[in-house]
This record gives structure tokens, C-alpha cells and sequence, in this order.
């Protein structure tokens, strides 16, 4: 699939003993033994640390690898300690998510448009046409179901399908890669990131000393910490976020050929992103503004829609790649494998009860229906296990696929029985087989679902890592050298941000130490940012970074659509404002594809210069302008010269204008303008200037940034 293959530079293979210590004791100091089959941390116990052991007192050798029969082949199951301890990890909260707790979803439909039938026997990516009835859930990964909407975080993207042979769950974020390789480690990044357990906090955040000190021992991490400390993770909207399946998944033919594939959604309304102080701000405005906004474009009949698009490639094309595909940690670059768009899902039906539907759906990464298969990718692996282990707990037991949500549109059979919660009543005296007893039993289909037959490498059984996976800071590298300049500000202007909430200084020196491998020049940002008088030492590298290609699809400014279709326009008003300006700044604003909102000092809304009562969406003092995307400000004189004494319009403005939106203002407006310190400039038009304001409030005004902000 690729044009071209480069050569995969020959990574380390494992070895018995590491190099060098990186560890540290409680004082900071680097102590104990460093030992790996990779270039993952193992730390030894000795002095104050006892030995590290399973809940029946055994001590472990290896706690950052699962069990496997060789380097990269599948986990197996004889691997009591993963199960363990992901069994635990999976019943720690009843019944709220341990992750992914505050959701929101929709019912929606997929409708393939180009046939994979050349690489796959699954219908769903077959027959052109068909509509697949599907549920997806949004979600945040840190806080809890109470949280808020909009803190910098992962977002969750999950879409069950409901299809002809069964239930697909495509479960993945708005990232396509991950913090850890193997599944052993799940549980610690997650405990690292969640509250910590001895204050309760910080919620839904990640700027504290337990999430920075796994990272900075976890040099895998590096490359996710990029995306995390991105514009990726303050998306404007749920409708303009990207979705990743994370892994590679195989396709199987009908012949029983398999292909490697990734898959990818892409919002049509593109990427949109806003800026850290609006965010912050939009937490305070509005707790529910993602909720809230996916709704009402539902309600509007604004359905929201995505392309699914699919990268296909061989065993061949992937022993060319500079890169692992089965490390989660790697992304496949579109210029090295570009995209095929597939499909398209729209959203157009809100759940009829958030409890029964948005809380009760069950996703299991395990749920293919044939001709979709696995790949060794080992923390896929463990996902396989740990999210149906998961269900039987959050959900009550192992009938959680009889409730509405979660049971298959298609006919399904077997001769699983009773458990807590059982709601059929199944007949017979049947339930095993093979069996001759009755006659009506569920047997054995050749149409169903095979695992692809796939060649075991040479090798031994242990716990390992396999050294195509110990290259932890190409990756992270291009993905920060692809990025516009301002967005390199701003993941600057992030690490610097969460560092600074970290108590522990060796490990925000340890974190600027990774942040050299990545880039120097990031480093030193961050390094200046934080005060430090001087750069820590690298850590060692295992494997040296390399220096690939950028890759221009990773960022989000500069594919950013030129539209106003699914943003939002808010329009400040007060009593003698000038109708025929408000009325051709909404009928520009809608024709252009954008919500238009008016906001007033009072919910009553304001009595027009014309004499005409206009009815206001929001109030002033409760709606600010961080909740629209473009604003315009129509005052009489007398009212502007009355709201630029009023804190909350001078706000208003200021907020508008240090978020890099454009603003439309009339005459008497002028006086809010000056009282928030506002210049002209590009973004800022007057509001005669119809054709102006549209154009600016099709985009940010980057160019300002600098003028509002000090950035790292």
C-alpha cells in the first residue's frame, strides 16, 4: 500500500540485564537496580522497598510485561498475574467507569460508500449502501461521571454497530496512539493519572505529581504526552474531534487472506480546537457545553456526520516501516499509508434515557463480527480481557448484553444460562454440545467467525518486550515538528502549565531530561518556562531518535475547514440597538451554515431601536463569549457608554478578542471595545463590514496571539 518502504533501522533485541540505573528512590536519588528486556523501567526491591507480589504473596520478577509464547505474539492466557491484577483494576469502582465516566452519545447509522470486499467478509464493510443502525459514546478519560466537559483530556469515541451478523464495537479515542505498550501497565498509568488516592484530587486533571512521575519513568509515554499536551485534547466540540481505532486490526477475506488495517473518523466539519484560557473558561461557563452542544445540534436537525476512512497494508508494507505498527505507541503517518474513506456515520437520534442507554451501553474491544480480526498488538491483547471483565462488574453480571442497549438488532444463540439478571427464559433440556436431545440447538456455522492463522515467530516463551518496540522518541518528534508554529507554543505553553503543578522537582527535571530526545528547542522552552537555571542530562536512549519525515495531517490549524457550518455566532444587544444591522449579521451568519445566538443584559431580552421586542437566547452575566466561536456587538450609544461600565460585558469583549475570535461592533459599541482595550485589526470589523466579519469568523486570528498571551 505504501509507495514507498523505508528501511527499518535494527532495533535491540532484549536482553537479560539493562544498562544503566534510571530509577529513583523517595528522595529523588537513583537507586536500586535497573533491569530489562527492553527499555522499560524495572525497579529492584531493596532497603525501604519490600518486594513487589501478587495478593497471594508472590513475589514478581516482572511487572511491565505480560506473558507471551514469543516477542510478538499474542498474550496468553496462562498469564495469572496480568489477569489479576487487571481483574482487580477492572472491579476497583461499582459501578461508575473507572475511566471514561462522564459520556455522552447518540444513535445514529453507518452507510458504507466504497466496498472492502477484496480484503474483508464482513458485510458491514461489503455491501455499499446498506445502513447499519449504531450507538457512539463520547467521553472523557480522568474525571469522574460529576466532572466537567472541558478539561484537557483524552477524549473517549466508541461506536457499537449493530449489523446483520452481530455486534462490532469499535472502541478507541480522538488520539490514534497511547501512552503504554503492553497491557501489564493499564493500571498503573491510570492510577497515576486518577485523584490521587491519599487528597481526593485533582479531578479530571493531570497536572500533579503522580501522572508526571509515571511519565518521567516511562519514557514510552513520550510520544502520547505530545498529543495530550496538544490542541487535541481542548476540542471546541464533541462534532469536531477525530477518532482512531489506536491499533492495528486485521481484515480476512474470503480466502482467508488477511490485511493489516487502521481505522480513522474525520468530523465533516474538521478539527476545531479552542485556546487553554478558554478552555478554562468554558469549565466555569458551562460544566455541560460539549453535552449540551451535541444535543442541540441533533435537536436542530445540525446532524452530526463523520467519514470513516481505513488504512490498509501488508505484512510486506509493514516490515518496511521505520516503526512497529503493533506498538501502540506508533502511529502510521498518511503520507506512508494514506487513507481510504469508506463510509460515513451520522448522528441523528438523542438516547430516550441517559441512564438506560449512555450509562448501561457496554463497549468490549472483543466484540468483531467475521472477517474482523486481531493483531498481536499486546495492549490490545489485554484489552480483550479486561473490558468484558469489566461489564460483569459494572452491570451486575454476565446477562449485561440482554439489556436493550447492548442486545444485537440480529438473531443471536447460545447455550450460556442463568447468571445474575437473566432475562430469558430459555427452553429445553439442552444447554452443551455437541448434543443429540433435541432438535433446535445452536450449532457450529462455517460462515462464522475464524481467528486468522498466523505464523509464530521463532523465539521462547517469557516476559519481553519486543526491541522493535524500545524506540520511544521518533514518533514524538515528528509529531512536534509537524505541527504550525503556534501549536508548538502551545504544547510548549502545556507542559509548562502541568509541570508547574508538579511539587516534586526531580520530576520535572526528569521530564525536561525526555523532552531533549524530542526536540531541543522544546526543552529549552519548557526548561525556561519552569526557571530552571539549566538543562537536565538526557536519559539514555535505547534506541536513537530518528529523524522522520513531518508529517502536515497531524496538525490542526492549517486543516482547519474555511466554513461557519456548525459554529455558533452570539450577537450582544441592549435596549435602542439597530435592528437592520442585527438582522443582516444573522441572516449572513445562518446562510453561512452557523447558529446565531443573542445575548442581552437581561434573559427578557432588549427593546429595539425599530420599537420591536427581540427575544435573547442567553443572558449576559451567565453566557460569555467563550460559548461562541464569532461575536457582534449592536449598542446605541447610550447603551454602550452604560455596558462599558459593566464587568461583564467589558468581559465579554475581552474574552472574545483574547481567544482569537472575530468581532463585529457598531459605532456605539466602540465604548466596551475601549473599555476592554481592544485595537483594530483583522479580526476586528466593523459590524457594516458583513462580508468582512464572515470571512474572519470563519477562522482564528492567529496573527493576535502573541499581542494577548506570553506563550513558552
Amino acid at each position: 500500500m505504501a509507495a514507498s518502504k523505508p528501511t527499518r533501522k535494527p532495533a535491540a533485541r532484549s536482553a537479560g540485564s539493562g544498562t544503566s540505573d534510571r530509577s529513583r528512590d523517595a528522595t529523588g536519588k537513583r537507586a536500586g537496580d535497573a533491569r530489562g528486556n527492553g527499555d522499560e523501567l524495572h525497579q529492584s526491591a531493596g532497603g525501604a522497598h519490600p518486594p513487589l507480589t501478587t495478593n497471594q504473596g508472590l513475589p514478581l520478577a516482572d511487572n511491565q510485561n505480560s506473558l507471551r509464547a514469543t516477542e510478538r505474539s499474542p498474550t496468553l492466557l496462562e498469564d495469572f498475574i496480568l489477569r489479576e491484577k487487571i481483574t482487580h483494576f477492572d472491579h476497583e469502582r461499582i459501578p461508575e467507569r473507572i475511566v471514561h465516566a462522564r459520556g455522552s452519545a447518540a444513535h445514529g447509522y453507518f452507510e458504507l460508500t466504497k466496498s472492502l470486499a477484496p480484503y474483508t467478509r464482513a458485510k458491514i464493510l461489503t455491501e455499499v449502501g446498506e445502513k447499519t443502525p449504531l450507538f457512539t459514546r463520547f467521553s472523557t478519560v480522568a474525571g469522574g461521571a460529576g466532572s466537567v466537559d472541558t478539561p484537557r483530556d483524552v477524549r473517549g469515541f466508541a461506536v457499537k454497530f449493530y449489523t446483520r451478523e452481530g455486534n462490532w464495537d469499535l472502541v478507541g479515542n480522538n488520539i490514534p496512539v497511547f501512552f503504554i505498550q503492553d497491557a501489564m501497565k493499564f493500571p498503573d498509568v491510570v492510577h497515576s493519572v486518577k485523584m490521587e488516592p491519599d487528597r481526593g484530587y485533582p479531578q479530571a486533571g493531570s497536572a500533579h505529581d503522580t501522572f508526571w512521575d509515571f511519565v518521567s519513568l516511562t519514557p514510552e509515554t513520550m510520544h502520547m504526552i505530545m498529543w495530550a499536551m496538544s490542541d487535541r485534547t481542548i476540542p471546541r466540540s464533541l462534532r469536531t474531534i477525530e477518532g482512531f481505532g489506536v491499533h492495528s486490526f486485521r481484515l480476512v477475506n474470503e480466502a482467508g487472506d488477511s490485511t493489516f488495517v487502521k481505522f480513522h473518523w474525520r468530523p465533516k466539519l474538521g478539527i476545531q480546537s479552542t485556546v487553554w484560557d478558554e478552555a478554562v473558561k468554558l469549565q466555569s461557563a458551562d460544566n455541560d457545553f460539549h453535552r449540551r452542544d451535541l444535543f442541540e445540534a441533533i435537536q436542530s436537525g445540525n446532524f452530526p456526520e463523520w467519514e470513516l476512512a481505513v488504512q490498509l497494508f501488508t505484512q510486506e508494507d509493514a516490515d518496511g516501516f521505520p516503526f512497529d505498527h503493533l506498538d501502540a505507541t506508533k502511529l502510521i503517518p498518511e503520507e506512508l499509508v494514506p487513507l481510504t474513506v469508506v463510509g460515513r456515520m451520522v448522528l441523528d437520534r438523542w438516547p430516550d434515557n441517559f441512564f438506560a442507554e449512555t450509562e448501561q451501553v457496554a463497549f468490549c474491544p472483543s466484540h468483531v463480527v467475521p472477517g474482523i480480526d486481531f493483531s498481536n498488538d499486546p495492549l490490545l491483547q489485554g484489552r480483550l480481557f479486561s473490558y468484558l471483565d469489566t461489564q460483569l462488574s459494572r452491570l451486575g453480571g454476565p446477562n449485561f448484553h440482554q439489556i436493550p442497549i447492548n442486545a444485537p438488532k440480529c438473531p443471536f444463540a447460545n447455550l450460556q444460562r442463568d447468571g445474575h439478571m437473566q432475562m430469558g427464559v430459555p427452553k429445553g433440556r439442552v444447554n452443551y454440545e455437541p448434543s443429540s436431545l433435541q432438535g433446535d440447538t445452536p450449532r457450529e456455522t462455517p460462515a462464522g467467525f475464524r481467528s486468522h492463522a498466523t505464523p509464530a515467530d521463532d523465539g521462547a516463551k517469557g516476559r519481553i518486550r519486543a526491541g522493535s518496540f524500545a524506540d520511544h522518541y521518533s514518533q514524538a518528534r515528528m509529531f512536534f515538528r509537524s505541527q504550525s508554529a503556534p501549536e508548538q507554543a502551545h504544547i510548549a505553553s502545556a507542559l509548562v502549565f502541568e509541570l508547574s503543578k508538579v511539587e516534586t522537582a526531580h520530576v520535572r527535571e526528569a521530564v525536561v531530561s525526555h523532552l531533549r530526545h524530542v526536540d531541543p528547542a522544546l526543552a529549552q522552552r519548557v526548561a525556561d518556562g519552569l526557571g530552571m537555571d539549566a538543562l537536565p542530562p538526557a536519559p539514555e536512549a535505547r534506541v536513537a531518535p530518528q529523524d522522520l519525515d513531518p508529517s502536515p495531517a497531524l496538525r490542526i490549524i492549517d486543516r482547519m475547514k474555511d466554513t461557519l457550518e456548525g459554529r455558533c455566532v452570539g450577537i450582544l444587544v441592549h435596549d435602542g440597538s439597530d435592528a437592520a444591522t442585527i438582522k443582516s449579521l444573522r441572516k449572513a451568519a445562518e446562510s453561512a451554515g452557523a447558529t446565531v445566538k443573542v445575548v442581552a443584559p437581561k434573559l427578557g431580552g432588549a427593546r429595539l431601536a425599530d420599537g420591536k421586542k427581540l427575544p435573547a437566547d442567553g443572558q449576559l452575566a451567565g453566557t460569555p463569549s467563550a460559548v461562541f466561536d464569532a461575536v457582534a456587538v449592536v449598542l446605541s450609544s447610550d447603551a454602550g457608554k452604560q455596558l462599558a461600565k459593566e464587568a461583564a460585558a467589558v468581559d465579554w469583549v475581552r474574552d472574545a478578542f483574547g481567544h482569537l475570535k472575530a468581532i463585529a461592533a457598531d459605532a456605539g459599541a466602540q465604548a466596551v471595545l475601549k473599555a476592554g482595550g481592544i485595537a483594530r485589526d483583522k479580526g476586528v470589523v466593523d459590524a457594516g463590514d458583513i462580508k468582512g466579519f464572515i470571512a474572519a469568523a470563519k477562522t482564528r486570528q492567529w496573527d493576535r496571539e502573541p499581542k494577548v498571551r506570553l506563550l513558552a
